[in-house]
């Protein structure tokens, strides 16, 4: 895949930097600060998110764009949480990996097609289904209010949603980086989530979201 994605950057507008394997633990070390990166989706979902959250933390201006074979929906929204920009197939024509890189440099969240079909196809299922009782179903789940977060503590969750590392979040804050440390464990505690990708899904079900999904075409 490397070789051939090397193909056909080069002839495009993109400047290769370095292609490299992930490193099994540490920083990455490119020759210079990338503007792109291209993350190839291993079986093992958790191992390339967590790559996305080094690379944002490192970089937090590059644009983040994955690669694979096919998307799983609810993996394509734990790696847009972690601070993923794109998610290309394997198999697109050049042309349409070209484009689909060069809108997510302008600013564009790509998605393939097949996963916007799967994204509508829940919304048409939800608007066919008859109304619920709003009580009922605010019952099976645990209110913001329940968890009694701090006003500091539901602004850096909404952070997390974004997959903002926390340089990133104690800059935006203008705060230090070891309080937002001790505001995330706390976070975690009070809404009984393992990890900051179980935080972000359980926030983005909660707090408005922000942001236009485009489709990959």
């Amino acid at each position: 895949m490397r070789s051939g994605l090397q193909n056909i950057l080069q002839r495009s507008s993109f400047a290769l930097t370095e292609a490299a394997s992930p490193p099994v633990s540490g920083r990455l070390h490119p020759g210079a600060s990338p503007a792109l990166v291209l993350i190839e989706a291993q079986q093992n979902a958790s191992r390339w998110i967590e790559l996305v959250r080094q690379v944002k933390e490192q970089f937090p201006q590059a644009r983040i764009v994955v690669l694979s074979d096919q998307f799983d929906l609810s993996v394509v929204r734990l790696g847009h949480a972690a601070g993923v920009d794109g998610f290309c197939l394997t198999a697109s024509a050049p042309e349409v990996l070209i484009k689909s890189l060069e809108l997510v440099m302008l600013g564009e969240t790509v998605l393939p097609l097949a996963v916007v079909r799967s994204l509508t196809a829940g919304v048409v299922s939800a608007q066919d289904r008859p109304p619920q009782d709003n009580s009922v179903a605010e019952a099976k789940l645990p209110d913001l209010e329940g968890c009694k977060l701090s006003a500091r503590e539901m602004e850096i969750l909404g952070c997390l949603t974004q997959g903002e590392p926390n340089k990133v979040i104690a800059r935006k804050l203008e705060i230090t980086e070891a309080t937002i440390k001790v505001h995330v464990k706390a976070i975690l505690r009070k809404i009984g989530a393992s990890n900051r990708t179980q935080a972000a899904m359980w926030a983005s079900q909660r707090l408005p979201r922000r942001g236009v999904l485009s489709p990959n075409v």
